[in-house]
């Protein structure tokens, strides 16, 4: 799998504590997810694999590039939407055309939820132990 003739276009995306780092590369579709093919990682879940492909099939470039990702860091939710915006941003890198649909189709934003920190005295960030009068 050379890819030193052929260029390759680079994206990073995030989501939770996930960070996936993607590489675009000139090929048949094929998505390889830390060295594991694309629905095999996803474990087959259509809601995942669906995320992961929609920034292709928004420009209609499903078949035209090789999505390989490395991607570290949270559950496969986060993962999926951390591949997902670092492919938009990777296809950004590909032509300047392409940023105005992929933000309508809002692929470029991240989602800023993340889980809320444990406050001391609680028993998670908001659970209060149970109050007892006597």
């Amino acid at each position: 799998m050379s890819t030193s003739n052929s260029v390759v276009y680079w994206g990073t995306g995030r989501r939770k504590t996930s960070v996936a780092r993607v590489r675009l590369v000139p090929g048949n579709g094929t998505i390889t997810i830390n060295g594991r093919p694309g629905d095999n990682y996803l474990n087959y879940n259509p809601a995942y694999i669906s995320a992961v492909k929609a920034p292709l099939q928004t420009l209609g470039l499903t078949g035209e590039y090789d999505v390989l990702v490395n991607v570290r860091g949270g559950g496969l939710t986060g993962q999926a939407d951390a591949i997902k915006q670092g492919a938009a941003r990777a296809l950004c890198e590909l032509s300047a055309d392409n940023r105005k649909p992929l933000k309508t189709e809002g692929h470029l934003s991240r989602d800023p939820r993340a889980k809320e920190r444990r406050k001391y005295g609680l028993k998670k960030a908001r659970k209060a132990p149970q109050f007892s009068k006597r």
